[in-house]
């Protein structure tokens, strides 16, 4: 981290949380943090939380809601504010997992053409990814995307499905 923010650890603590397990705590505690941040608040901080808000959601529809959001905040971020967080940021490397996450979203909800335009969107972006374990995974979970909309036509799944996407 260049410099201390108050904000991303606490995100990053929550975020924890649900990586150990504990969902609805994570959940709980995004949410707090949301009510800090404010709908207007930095476009870094409503991003970020977004992102992995969406993640402890129960419900589809809820979760397309939040990756709504943390698109919609990426899109008014700059270079400049995501390299105070840490040099090596730059804004087009988020698009790839906030569209895939989209994608994901969609299919879910059963809106393939959607789920279909995200993933494109994606894989226009993927060329910002790195050459390392986290690009590898998201171009993984893209190509595991197409294959299910492929095989399924987007229609919802039967039972707990990810796009392998954080």
């Amino acid at each position: 981290m260049t410099h201390e923010d108050a904000t991303m650890t606490r995100i990053e603590a929550a975020v924890t949380l649900h990586r150990e397990g504990d969902a609805e705590g994570a959940r709980m505690r995004l949410g707090e943090i949301w009510q800090d941040i404010g709908p207007d608040g930095d476009a870094f901080h409503r991003c970020v939380l977004a992102h992995y808000m969406a993640d402890v959601q129960p419900d589809p529809e809820d979760e397309l809601a939040w990756d709504l959001r943390a698109l919609e905040a990426a899109e008014s971020l700059t270079d400049d504010r995501v390299q105070e967080h840490h040099a090596s940021l730059a804004v087009r490397g988020f698009y790839p997992s906030l569209h895939l996450n989209l994608a994901e979203s969609y299919r879910r909800t059963g809106n393939a053409p959607l789920a279909r335009e995200h993933l494109s969107r994606a894989r226009e972006h993927a060329d910002a990814l790195g050459d390392d374990a986290y690009g590898d995974g998201i171009r993984a979970a893209l190509d595991r995307l197409e294959l299910r909309l492929a095989g399924t036509g987007g229609t919802p799944p039967v039972g707990p499905a990810t796009a392998g996407a954080q």
